[in-house]
């Protein structure tokens, strides 16, 4: 996979987040993660942290991380 990520340091100005449904906001890690709909790179942040910066991944890469991980690639 062709790696073409790249960090935003203001994800705050970045329009269209949403928490992951599989998100668990109850525990005291709150394993959450946020994705932004509409953009040309898909951008990525900790909802722990919503004014910190956020990584972007081309459609692609994403694409091919949500595809493992629903094959259970990532064991937990």
């Amino acid at each position: 996979m062709v790696s073409s990520e790249s960090t935003v340091y203001d994800s705050p100005a970045l329009t269209g987040w949403y928490k992951s449904s599989y998100s668990s906001g109850d525990t005291p890690q709150g394993d959450c993660l946020e994705v932004a709909r509409g953009h040309a790179t898909i951008p990525v942040r900790d909802s722990k942290r919503p004014t910190g910066p956020a990584l972007t991944f081309s459609p692609g890469s994403w694409s091919a991380f949500v595809s493992a991980v629903t094959r259970g690639e990532f064991g937990v």
